[in-house]
Order: C-alpha cells, then structure tokens, then sequence
C-alpha cells in the first residue's frame, strides 16, 4: 500500500516554488534544447497553479 504525503503548502504554492526553482536552474544553463525543456515545465508550473485557483475559487469566473 501506498503512503499519501501530507503536505502543509497548498498545491498553488507549491507550483509556484517549483516553477520559480526551475527558472533559477535555466539561467544556469546555455541557450538550447535543455533550457527551453525547463522553461516549459516551468510555465505549465505556473499554469496549473493558475488553473487550481480557477477551479477552487468560489464564483468559478473564466480566467482573464
């Protein structure tokens, strides 16, 4: 059986610390396939945090 993590960071922060880690790790690296590579992770990072707020906020509004 598998054991769930509980975590103490909401979903939402936790995306946003990963895309910001991510970012930080692309400026180390040179231009090319690898970099756009994080780059990418990075922003569907700040995507789904953006889609998790959408989805739990309480009047459910299209995104702007």
């Amino acid at each position: 059986m598998r054991r769930h993590a509980a975590h103490i960071e909401p979903l939402e922060e936790r995306l946003a610390q990963e895309a910001n880690r991510l970012r930080e790790a692309a400026k180390h690296l040179k231009p090319g396939k690898r970099r756009q590579e994080i780059m990418r992770k990075a922003r569907q990072a700040e995507m789904a945090a953006s889609i998790s707020l959408w989805i739990s906020s309480p009047g459910l509004q299209p995104p702007e």
